[in-house]
């Protein structure tokens, strides 16, 4: 009994990080990547957040990349990669029922607070 009691403290801290989590993270698609990096760089000014989250899925893993380089190199020079996390997620197609697989990224940028 306590193992489960202890897997499910575990789990509600996973629920409240990853709600944490989820106004920080940034959905990259079709758009150029200058906008995902303007998205990025809003994120750690205005919203005083330490870390920010990319996310994408297939073709839109290269500009996460490039987005990622872009806020590193040039607008945010004291931002940091604190993880990347890549996987598979399978997709079923509604029209066909055929299951496809799509690779995922998920770049974690940090950034030190600044003390006031």
């Amino acid at each position: 009994m306590a193992e489960e009691t202890t897997e499910e403290g575990t789990a509600k801290e996973g629920t409240s990080e990853k709600r944490r989590n989820d106004e920080n993270v940034i959905y990259v698609g079709r758009k150029p990547p200058m906008s995902y990096v303007l998205a990025v760089v809003t994120q750690f000014n205005t919203s005083g957040s330490d870390e920010v989250v990319l996310k994408a899925r297939g073709r839109a893993i290269s500009t996460a990349v490039d987005t990622a380089e872009i806020v590193r190199n040039r607008f945010v020079k004291d931002a940091k990669l604190k993880d990347i996390k890549i996987g598979t997620e399978s997709i079923t197609n509604e029209e066909e029922g055929r299951t496809s697989n799509v690779s995922s990224i998920e770049i974690i940028l940090t950034m030190k607070k600044k003390s006031k």
